[in-house]
């Protein structure tokens, strides 16, 4: 698993490269710490070569989304696969992302 974050602007963007399981949630929170504290930014977490994602997993997304929340910034998740978006849909979080 493989997170790179890169700055645009008014954008942070969080790249996900590999599986997201429970193995990796670690690792990955640590790695997703910069957006913890961004402050009126916009967020995008970027699925485009993520290719699983676990309990865990969502729950980093999650954590994000509430951090973001405090700190008014927006987050948008983009490019998941078919079989992430189904993850998405039987959770309830296609509901509480902005999915692109």
């Amino acid at each position: 698993m493989k997170t790179t974050i890169t700055y645009n602007g008014n954008q942070i963007i969080a790249a996900f490269a590999g599986r997201l399981d429970t193995a990796a949630a670690v690792q990955t929170a640590e790695d997703v710490k910069p957006l913890q504290e961004a402050e009126n930014k916009e967020i995008i977490l970027d699925c485009e070569q993520l290719e699983y994602i676990s309990s865990s997993g969502l729950r980093i997304f999650l954590g994000i989304r509430k951090d973001a929340a405090t700190h008014g910034s927006k987050v948008i998740v983009r490019n998941i696969n078919a079989d992430i978006r189904q993850v998405f849909v039987m959770t309830g979080f296609i509901s509480l992302f902005e999915i692109q």
